[in-house]
């Protein structure tokens, strides 16, 4: 489709870490209608998934040629603990939405992620069969599969680990390791025997923008380039804020941290974006690139966090060799 001042795109759950990129992506090129239940922005209005009435009548006032479905409870230990929330919100949310989308015949994109697959295999293709292990991964394969069998004009864009949003909105790896250098801490503990695919939340809306226009619809992997354990990605985080030197980093097992994160987790969730770029469509990045980009926001930060005495160029934009 072609995407213009007056494409309508409806969008839930905008107001986390890649709602605000996918917001700074597409409000000046059409009229979005972001919505999410924490209205923390001032684009923001509030709409809630799991209320199908409700969130209906807004969506069908706006009369959107696409609905994008970034509501999700992401958390997955809450996700084990609050198991009902976790259903009503992955499940029976992208359900509504579907249905919604079906009934106006608009364009329907739903994110889902990497953590789908077992963790069996190395590695995972668009055509790899899933087998989700925790309610949080079980939860959003139904939303995959729901969609597909109801809907014809769809998206299904599968995620690796996310990062973007900044010290403000990302709760994901990265803001997590940060946090913790900015507290002080000298020494990380990071686990060495979980493999994935960093995600770039600027790279990310940047593919789903060339998917729309593309009208190939259907179900893709999309994430940036290479692969990493979370102690590689841990490593050049530090070393991009110029701090291999202050910082330690000692590789753990997973076990580590069994009582903090006691949900499954495969211990692969890479992914390759074979269908992109078979097709041409893939704008994915490598992920060194892409977090060498993402971490000057947490570099300045850091700085004045910490009140580091340090030249001006203190946090530099490193090559990676």
């Amino acid at each position: 489709m072609e995407i213009t001042k007056n494409t309508r795109i409806f969008v839930a759950g905008c107001g986390g870490m890649l709602g605000e990129a996918f917001y700074e992506k597409f409000a000046p090129i059409a009229q979005v209608n972001a919505t999410d239940i924490d209205v923390n922005e001032s684009w923001l209005s509030y709409a809630d998934v799991r209320d199908y009435n409700s969130i209906g009548k807004v969506i069908e006032r706006f009369n959107p040629h696409v609905i994008v479905n970034l509501a999700a409870m992401t958390d997955m230990e809450t996700c084990e603990r609050e198991q009902e929330c976790a259903w009503l919100t992955n499940g029976l949310g992208t359900e509504n939405l579907a249905l919604i989308a079906s009934k106006l015949n608009s364009i329907f994109v739903y994110i889902s992620t990497a953590g789908i697959f077992d963790g069996k295999q190395d590695s995972y293709c668009d055509f790899d069969k899933p087998n989700p292990l925790s309610v949080y991964a079980k939860s959003k394969y139904h939303g995959e599969i729901f969609t597909a069998q109801h809907l014809r004009k769809y998206y299904v864009v599968r995620a690796g680990w996310m990062m973007g949003g900044g010290p403000a909105k990302d709760k994901k790896f990265i803001n997590k390791v940060y946090k913790q250098i900015a507290a002080g801490a000298t020494q990380l503990n990071v686990v060495n025997d979980k493999a994935g695919t960093p995600t770039y939340t600027r790279d990310f809306v940047a593919g789903l923008q060339k998917l729309l226009k593309s009208d190939l619809y259907g179900v893709y992997n999309q994430v940036c380039g290479g692969s990493a354990t979370r102690y590689d990605v841990a490593v050049e985080f530090v070393r991009l804020l110029g701090l291999e030197k202050e910082v330690e980093i000692k590789e753990v097992p997973s076990d580590f941290f069994r009582t903090e994160y006691f949900a499954p987790r495969p211990a692969s969730e890479k992914l390759v974006n074979m269908k992109l770029t078979a097709r041409g469509l893939n704008v994915m990045r490598e992920w060194r690139i892409c977090l060498g980009e993402y971490s000057r926001v947490f570099g300045r930060n850091l700085n004045q966090v910490r009140g580091l005495e340090v030249a001006s160029g203190s946090f530099v934009e490193r090559s990676h060799k």
